[in-house]
């Protein structure tokens, strides 16, 4: 399963976070904070310059925080 996933730059997770109905909450440091008001999930994301987020940290954004599953995030890519 991890080798569907592609080890992804931190905008591009936003942007297909935002399609799943996540704003942005607020912003501390290099962390974004994004919220789901339907779901009431929270969801954090590094935003370290020039550094893509890896696969691990990905797989738990995406089932942990988020609640989609791998196949759901890779489609909206």
């Amino acid at each position: 399963m991890l080798n569907q996933l592609p080890s992804l730059s931190p905008q591009k997770v936003v942007r297909v976070l935002k399609k799943c109905g996540f704003v942005e909450l607020r912003q501390k440091g290099s962390h974004l904070i994004l919220y789901n008001e339907a779901t009431k999930h929270r969801v954090t994301i590094p935003m370290h310059k020039g550094k893509d987020i890896k696969k691990q940290l990905l797989r738990k954004i995406i089932e942990q925080e988020a609640e989609l599953t791998i196949n759901e995030f890779v489609a909206l890519l």
